[in-house]
């Protein structure tokens, strides 16, 4: 992962150093298990604990000398530990080592992430009831549809990530397991308790049935989440990029002091943080495919899993993590303009009461084919015309229309507040049933 998309506390799980670490731990706590049962002497499991040190550059010379970095890491730790290094790693096999290793780095990286989350549905609470009154027009395909309001925008973005974030715990528990049970899985050559020792001491449940490896549905799943996790990132960036365009402009994001839009129209204020967020929820989810495919390994095990997640583990994670920073960081900036919102709204005089104009007439007892028929050839000479007219006026000039409503009930029904008389009650689903 590049620099420029990464953060130091998540890059930091993903470093040599922190994996030899797990590694370390995992062969030190199952060492504690194997003097337990007698398989090998106590002073062997406290040496290792003592003496114990490993040198990431000395791991790689080994490496590149024996092809195999679980037996170049031993290595490099039996130079520390002395005679009492041929008691570690007793009944175990690489896979035991690699991937309860992967599984903790997994968990600690969904841990940073759930703290992302937790400081985004942060930010979008508050931004929500700030805008919760603030009336803006609804749209779909684009187009003005009903009138709605900022704040409940803001508060579907909230319920979206809240449900973003437990499915991560879900997917967390879920990869959270370790397997220490030897070359196929069957505990042949190593006792079950070590495997139970070692998930307790690093916050693990056991896998409860392993061939070599740990099964990779699990892996699948945590992937697909944050690739799900991604693309609500992008939902919400797209909806800032579309907001800020020049015809719309009803919010933006935050323009810095300095801050340069363009390098040859200086006029330029541009949404590249919420596009960078769309280009990032992109590479995020195209690492779930990669994590599905490896599910398939051939019998008890292959490694055609292990170069891709060496590559998808940090890369999905780092990126998720900076991704989620950023977008918070818009989302608490965000320029919001209500003035525009009930401009563009106005703009095309009335057209979104249509359908409570339709409703109010098939309740006088008009068909509805007829009453969608009268308010439509109003409707469209408003829209003809970009909004000249209003549609108030020309239904109240319209003999069919006013044989059934009256000029002071058509005046009732394009009245604002009908449209949101519920945000309160959807406040209440969203924000005081979690």
């Amino acid at each position: 992962m590049i620099e420029r998309y990464s953060r130091p506390e998540m890059t930091a799980l993903w470093d040599p150093e922190t994996k030899f670490r797990i590694w370390f731990e995992i062969e030190a706590h199952a060492c504690d298990a194997q003097a337990d049962l007698g398989v090998i002497p106590k002073e062997a499991a406290r040496a290792v604990w003592e003496r114990g040190r490993f040198e990431v550059e000395r791991i790689d010379e080994i490496e590149a000398e024996v092809k195999h970095d679980v037996i170049a890491f031993l290595t490099n730790l039996a130079e520390h530990v002395g005679p009492e290094a041929r008691f570690v790693h007793q009944g175990m096999t690489s896979s035991d080592v690699l991937d309860t290793c992967f599984n903790i780095q997994l968990v600690r990286a969904a841990d940073l992430l759930l703290s992302d989350l937790d400081q985004l549905l942060s930010v979008l609470k508050r931004r929500a009831y700030e805008h919760r009154d603030n009336i803006t027009i609804g749209r779909s395909h684009g187009i003005h549809a009903e009138p709605t309001t900022f704040g409940l925008k803001l508060a579907q973005a909230y319920a979206e990530f809240s449900r973003a974030k437990k499915r991560l715990i879900a997917a967390r528990e879920d990869v959270a397991t370790c397997a220490i049970s030897g070359a196929i899985g069957t505990f042949a050559n190593i006792d079950p308790y070590v495997e139970a020792h070692v998930a307790e001491k690093l916050g693990l449940t056991i896998e409860p049935v392993s061939t070599q490896v740990v099964p990779r549905d699990r892996h699948a799943m945590y992937f697909a989440t944050l690739a799900v996790i991604a693309s609500s990132v992008e939902r919400l960036a797209t909806e800032v990029r579309h907001l800020q365009r020049t015809e719309v402009l009803e919010a933006e994001e935050y323009f810095s002091p300095g801050q340069k839009g363009s390098s040859a129209m200086p006029h330029k204020r541009n949404p590249v943080l919420t596009e960078n967020l769309t280009g990032l929820a992109r590479m995020v989810r195209s690492y779930a495919f990669p994590a599905m495919e490896n599910v398939a390994l051939w019998h008890e095990r292959d490694i055609s899993h292990s170069s891709v997640e060496r590559m998808i583990g940090p890369d999905a994670t780092i990126t998720l993590d900076f991704a989620l920073h950023r977008l918070t960081g818009v989302m608490d900036k965000l320029l919001v303009y209500p003035d525009r919102m009930k401009a563009n709204m106005d703009r095309l005089g009335g057209l979104v009461n249509s359908q409570r104009v339709l409703l109010a007439l098939t309740q006088k007892g008009v068909s509805r084919e007829d009453a969608y028929r009268l308010v439509q050839r109003n409707a469209m000479k408003v829209w003809d015309t970009d909004g000249k007219y209003h549609l108030l006026d020309l239904l109240k000039q319209d003999k069919e229309v006013t044989d059934n409503l009256a000029s002071e009930e058509l005046e009732a029904l394009f009245d604002l507040g009908y449209h949101t008389k519920h945000v309160e009650l959807i406040f209440q689903r969203v924000f005081e049933t979690e």
